[in-house]
């Protein structure tokens, strides 16, 4: 057999061995679900009440959930050009890479070389004298272009877990920009009703004003005719000034209030035509919650913080692999003479090496276990957070719905009192153009019904609001279809 049929079969056949060898290693497994690691959760929530454990308003997406057309535009407009939102992209493209190269730690690494040099050794030296006598000449040379392949095979798993780590990581990413577009989108949804609470509470404001104004005017006329005294005209005259300070302190948060929802939305201050009105907005009275062990797979964060409980597995894995022997494959083939004229006369100039190498490292200053150490420590960590968050996520939960229940109660009694106060109102105007009441009992019945107006409408948000965080800490808000 020549010697490049030789060299020809065991490429082959060391050819095959990697390949073989590189499918089996590059089996990726699925990730492994960590969800027994959560706490035990109960079978519904505190305060959940009659909701329906069968569906989870999480799941609804944040354009069905919302209505408004006005606040779906500024939410539009916020995933889209909110720099937090357009950081974690980045994060995902970044996330991205690294897991591509983890993926080709599989592959074999590949060099190609080509090399020339001439020694001119000491005549007097055993070399010199050599080339002189065998070679009848003072110098050699030597030219070589070679391909050298080298491949460590993943006995023990190492780049194995390596890979699945930066699936892991890149899945955390994915799942961060879920975090910040829940969050962004409650923002939104908070400013927004915030914003039209303040568009109420300046027309409260103004209706209290202009009952203001008429009070005044037939107080100067009973003045002018000397019914009341200046002292009644003038207290008249301040509650109506309390009154009209309160327009502008309104319209200056209004102002701010527009400012600050742009911004959030990647806008530019500007002002937002609003379409709807506070007392109008609506959402279904039944809140279905589902059951506490859908926040495993619904909420973001918690699903955040369990895939770096995977990867941080996958971490201890690999490091302890590195404690193990590796077993590298190299080959190099090429061309080799001593005559640059003679480089490509084949196959007389064909040269080709195969080597394989186990290493088992014995001594590097503990390097190696603490590594492994340190990765099973920062694997409980994670464990320990990931439970915490399952535990703060289930409280997120119970807060928001006992703040609805209660709100809900309030906002029934603050209802009812507001209503009592118009009707007190009324019959004070009316019993004071007949003489039968005082200006001072006319001035308390409006500012009551004014503190009792501004009540209902701030109760009101704080409902809205609730609602809104009820939908955030049960996941809703990342999906979009």
């Amino acid at each position: 057999m020549t010697t490049s049929k030789y060299m020809n079969r065991k490429a082959k056949l060391l050819t095959v061995f990697i390949l073989s060898f590189v499918a089996w290693s590059c089996k990726t497994d699925k990730l492994v679900s960590n969800k027994h690691l959560a706490p035990n959760l109960p079978e519904q929530y505190r305060d959940q009440g009659k909701a329906s454990q069968e569906n989870n308003i999480g799941s609804i997406p944040w354009r069905d959930f919302f209505k408004d057309r006005v606040l779906q535009s500024l939410i539009d407009s916020a995933i889209q050009h909110n720099l937090d939102m357009q950081l974690a992209l980045k994060n995902i493209e970044a996330s991205q890479l690294s897991l591509r190269q983890a993926k080709a730690n599989y592959l074999p690494s590949a060099q190609l070389q080509i090399r020339g040099n001439s020694t001119n050794p000491s005549n007097n030296s055993m070399n010199g004298l050599s080339l002189g006598q065998f070679l009848k000449q003072h110098h050699v040379e030597d030219y070589t272009a070679s391909v050298g392949v080298s491949w460590e095979a993943d006995l023990w798993g190492k780049i194995k877990n390596q890979n699945a780590a930066a699936l892991a990581s890149y899945l955390q990413t994915e799942e961060a920009k879920k975090v910040i577009q829940t969050q962004l989108i409650a923002q939104v949804a908070q400013g927004y009703y915030q914003l039209l609470m303040l568009y109420q509470l300046r027309d409260i404001a103004q209706q209290n004003l202009q009952l203001s104004d008429t009070t005044l005017r037939i107080v100067k006329q009973q003045y002018e005719v000397g019914d009341i005294t200046l002292l009644a005209l003038e207290q008249v005259d301040a509650q109506r000034l309390s009154a009209a300070a309160l327009i502008p302190d309104f319209e200056q948060q209004i102002r701010l209030q527009e400012n600050a929802i742009q911004i959030l939305s990647g806008r530019l201050p500007a002002e937002i035509k609003t379409q709807e009105q506070l007392v109008n907005v609506r959402f279904p009275e039944d809140l279905a919650t589902g059951v506490p062990a859908d926040l495993l797979s619904h909420r973001p964060d918690v699903k955040q913080a369990e895939l770096a409980v995977t990867a941080s597995q996958a971490y201890q894995k690999s490091a302890k692999a590195r404690m193990y022997p590796s077993l590298v494959i190299s080959a190099e083939a090429g061309v080799n003479a001593f005559k640059a004229s003679n480089w490509f006369n084949l196959p007389g100039s064909l040269f080709g090496a195969i080597t394989g190498s186990i290493t088992q490292p014995i001594f590097q200053r503990r390097e190696l276990k603490t590594q492994y150490e340190l990765a099973r420590i920062e694997q409980e960590k994670n464990v320990m957070i990931f439970k915490q968050k399952v535990i703060a996520a289930a409280g997120e939960v119970s807060d928001a719905l006992v703040s609805i229940q209660k709100l809900k109660e309030k906002q029934q009694i603050t209802l009812d009192r507001t209503n009592r106060l118009k009707e007190a109102t009324k019959h004070a105007n009316l019993l004071f153009e007949t003489g039968m009441a005082t200006y001072l009992e006319v001035i308390t019945a409006q500012s009551n019904i004014l503190q009792s107006e501004l009540e209902l409408a701030q109760v009101k948000k704080a409902e809205l609001s609730a609602v809104v965080d009820l939908y955030r800490s049960l996941g809703g808000g990342w999906s979009n279809n």
